[in-house]
């Protein structure tokens, strides 16, 4: 099953970025560090030209260093373009990110003109919380549902920076198809368009390949199953989730297994790496011949 969500608010978004991209100095992209690149805009790399560019990796504590790592080498190969990583209510971290929009733009007279900075992220992933912090105050909406912000506006910050926040959205089309699954996985995608069975078969189906000691270490799975669908049979049989006729309910075991992945307590998991999403590139393509 294909997710996407594109509710009207997200076009009207995508209208506004489209419009006033050409216009900035510099761009803020705050990315799922779990997904970097199910969670990238590709309007960013199809409008910003040489405009610099901040990738920054957020929810850090949340995904595998070594698959972080490798994510911020491969997007720091690009022109014009660097990846910092940030993990939830780190201010100097935070901070750090102006530092370097000033060094990038340092051609810039910020005593004649405010330095035009861009900030913009899929829906759940930290963008609010993270202007709260540079701005060292609560200006943004946030909350633990995607889609909170839905207006754009402008926040003059230190330093004679001025930061033009977006609403979160995603794209019409979500590609490849695992994209979806990912990012529904890690809660971008809100809860009432999803099927919660559909997509923890497809997070248990990549913890079993990907993770399984963290099955095992956290529920207690040994010897493991043999795929997703026994991985949730097990899960609620370790939990007891059972609904009438002694059925395991899962739907409930589904809640449960993504809500805990979400939340850390399997571990820090990364959900793509850049050679699987090379070869899904590369499958994609064999697929148009």
């Amino acid at each position: 099953m294909a997710i996407n969500w594109f509710p009207g608010h997200m076009h009207k978004a995508r209208k506004e970025i489209k419009k006033i991209m050409p216009q900035m100095d510099l761009i803020i992209e705050v990315l799922d560090a779990r997904i970097p690149f199910s969670s990238e805009n590709p309007l960013v790399s199809t409008l910003r030209q040489d405009t610099p560019v901040i990738k920054v990796l957020n929810k850090r504590d949340l995904a595998d260093p070594e698959v972080t790592a490798q994510w911020q080498t491969v997007l720091e190969s690009h022109q014009n373009l660097r990846a910092l990583t940030l993990s939830h209510n780190q201010r100097t971290e935070a901070m750090a990110i102006l530092t370097l929009a000033r060094e990038m733009t340092a051609h810039r007279n910020l005593e004649r003109r405010a330095l035009r900075v861009m900030i913009l992220g899929i829906p759940n992933v930290g963008k609010s919380t993270l202007i709260n912090t540079l701005a060292g105050r609560t200006i943004a909406k946030t909350g633990n549902e995607p889609a909170v912000t839905r207006a754009q506006q402008m926040i003059k910050l230190p330093g004679n920076i001025l930061l033009y926040d977006t609403p979160g959205f995603l794209w019409p089309k979500l590609t490849p198809e695992a994209c979806g699954y990912r990012l529904a996985v890690t809660g971008a995608i809100r809860s009432a368009v999803i099927e919660f069975e559909d997509v923890a078969l497809f997070a248990a189906d990549y913890l079993l390949a990907a993770y399984p000691d963290a099955l095992k270490e956290r529920y207690g799975l040994s010897p493991l199953p043999r795929d997703g669908l026994a991985v949730l049979d097990a899960i609620a049989a370790r939990r007891n989730f059972f609904a009438r006729g002694g059925i395991p309910d899962l739907h409930k075991v589904s809640e449960v297994l993504l809500n805990e992945l979400r939340s850390g307590k399997l571990g820090r998991i990364s959900l793509e790496t850049p050679a699987m999403v090379a070869e899904e590139a590369r499958v994609a393509e064999a697929e148009k011949l």
